[in-house]
């Protein structure tokens, strides 16, 4: 298979916020909210100062072990986690709720880059181990947006059956069928199709829960790679977070801390996320539901349960699975429980975590390096050849469609349908008539200035049914933009955002994750990758 990589810097392709463009390109507005840069000395920075946060690393191991009880053995992953053991092992994470059947694209490219940048780091630094983690956010309620994927144009939605609280401990007997509806559209007949109907059906026909099944078919894509898939949703790696729960429980310290982040982040940015008098849920059985302070009670929304101040902290005590980190608290945990130099999100993570650094120095835990995911989109030979054809340049497709029109009729014509040279002519004669009817009578100011405006205005609406004349007579190239636009850009949102692997997978098998990963360049390159 050949391929061909171009990236294009994300200021420039018009879907990434102001903030997430300032933090790739190194703006100085942005800086007070992170402390290593996303380069090769911020990481090298990262790496040496990781060593004064130490994690229970005995601990960590053996949930691991315990959690990949069953799973078949990849030589990678078990030198992976035996590694965690010694304190020159790092580790470089992503997360990610465990959407059915990884959601979108962005999911895989987010692990991706991750495994990419933990091999990176080994062959600069070969005295450290470097090991990829995907941390699955297992807690999430959010069944509407997990329970969601399309395929070939199709959308696919689960509902849980019923179920309620954390996803990943729904039941996934629901599903069986709701696959055999998608199984009847898998093809062309062969090796990939057979392979990934196979997967599928044991990873969610053969485990019980949303968080075993997705642990199971990613460990299937991405094992060979090291990838060591961690479940938070775990009491023994809860308990080392009891004392930063407790603090919120009782004091309540997030909200004052995030807020004054956030108040000074406001000033150019939007906000993503904001912080709760109590940044935990409760987690039980079918609820994961906030926990409130009423009065000298602390009660569990949208239930009966509430506890005194002594009854709480027994509960938590007790069973510190029960208690759930919000957005806020989420990063503190995942930094808690694991060796990080470096932590990789999309957009949005990048921006809730400039909100955090000053509550993980609060709380004295490591803030990590943080990455902004390489974006990918995927152009077919077919669409390749089209967008060449029509005279556009790769950075020239992020356009909206109008514009690529207008940019195409302007290389293509041989009169031109703009107006601008006319109008401005027209419009220093208009004023040169006003400035006349002022100096004869000001009252007639306003009588003059309204004429120009009705004038520019008539020529404006000229402009525009020239250009439609000028589309007419261009339809079937109007078209091909169009068709080509819809294409590359579904929904005109980023392709990652609404396909799903699987269309890839069934193409090209596990060669679709090897394109992907000789594509990003972790560090040097951090811009939007499209691959033809």
């Amino acid at each position: 298979m050949s391929n061909t990589f171009t990236y294009v810097p994300y200021q420039e392709t018009g879907y990434f916020s102001q903030l997430a463009t300032d933090y790739v390109s190194g703006h100085p507005d942005i800086a007070p909210f992170f402390r290593y840069k996303p380069d090769y000395q911020g990481l090298a920075q990262a790496i040496y100062a990781r060593s004064n946060f130490p994690v229970n690393r005995e601990l960590l191991v053996s949930v691991l072990k315990r959690q990949y009880t069953g799973f078949s053995e990849q030589a990678q992953v078990t030198d992976n986690i035996t590694a965690l053991a010694s304190n020159n092992t790092f580790t470089v994470c992503t997360a990610h709720q465990p959407n059915l059947l990884t959601g979108y694209l962005y999911f895989v490219y987010k692990i991706i880059h991750a495994i990419r940048l933990a091999e990176e780091l080994s062959k600069l630094h070969p005295d450290k181990n470097f090991v990829p983690i995907y941390y699955m956010g297992s807690e999430d309620a959010d069944i509407e947006e997990l329970g969601t994927f399309r395929f070939r144009g199709d959308k696919y939605i689960w509902d849980g059956d019923g179920q309620k609280g954390a996803v990943g401990r729904m039941d996934t007997k629901g599903l069986k069928a709701m696959l055999g509806e998608l199984f009847k559209y898998f093809g062309p007949p062969g090796k990939n199709c057979d392979d990934l109907q196979q997967l599928i059906t044991t990873a969610y026909l053969q485990h019980k829960t949303i968080g075993q099944a997705t642990r199971y078919l990613v460990h299937e894509l991405f094992g060979r790679f090291g990838l060591v898939i961690v479940d938070p949703d775990d009491a023994e790696l809860k308990r080392t977070f009891i004392p930063v729960m407790r603090e919120e429980l009782l004091a309540g310290s997030s909200v004052d801390i995030v807020s004054r982040q956030i108040e000074k982040l406001a000033r150019k940015y939007k906000i993503q996320a904001h912080p709760r008098a109590i940044n935990l849920f409760y987690l039980a059985d079918g609820i994961r539901e906030r926990i409130e302070k009423s009065g000298d009670k602390w009660i569990v929304v949208n239930s009966d349960i509430q506890w005194t101040e002594v009854s709480l902290i027994n509960e938590l005590e007790q069973h510190p699975e029960r208690f759930s980190p919000n957005v806020v608290l989420r990063g503190l945990f995942q930094e808690t429980i694991l060796p990080d130099v470096a932590f990789i999100g999309g957009g949005a993570e990048v921006a809730y975590w400039m909100q955090l650094k000053t509550l993980f120095d609060h709380h004295n835990v490591f803030y990590p390096a943080i990455f902004l995911r390489q974006s990918v989109m995927w152009i077919p030979p077919a669409l390749s050849e089209l967008y060449k054809k029509l005279g556009f340049s790769i950075a020239e497709i992020f356009k909206p469609e109008t514009e690529l029109q207008k940019d195409y009729l302007s290389k293509n014509t041989t009169v031109s349908w703009k107006t601008d040279e006319e109008t401005k002519a027209v419009e220093e004669l208009l004023n040169g008539i006003k400035k006349k009817a002022i100096a004869l009578d000001a009252t007639l100011e306003g009588a003059a200035g309204a004429a120009t405006a009705r004038v520019l205005h008539q020529f404006s609406i000229l402009e525009d049914k020239m250009l439609r004349a000028e589309k007419r007579k261009n339809q079937v190239h109007m078209d091909r933009i169009a068709r080509l636009r819809q294409s590359l850009f579904p929904q005109n949102g980023l392709q990652e955002r609404v396909e799903n692997f699987l269309e890839y997978y069934l193409m090209a098998g596990p060669a679709f994750f090897d394109v992907i990963k000789q594509g990003i360049q972790p560090v040097k390159k951090i811009e939007f990758l499209v691959i033809e």
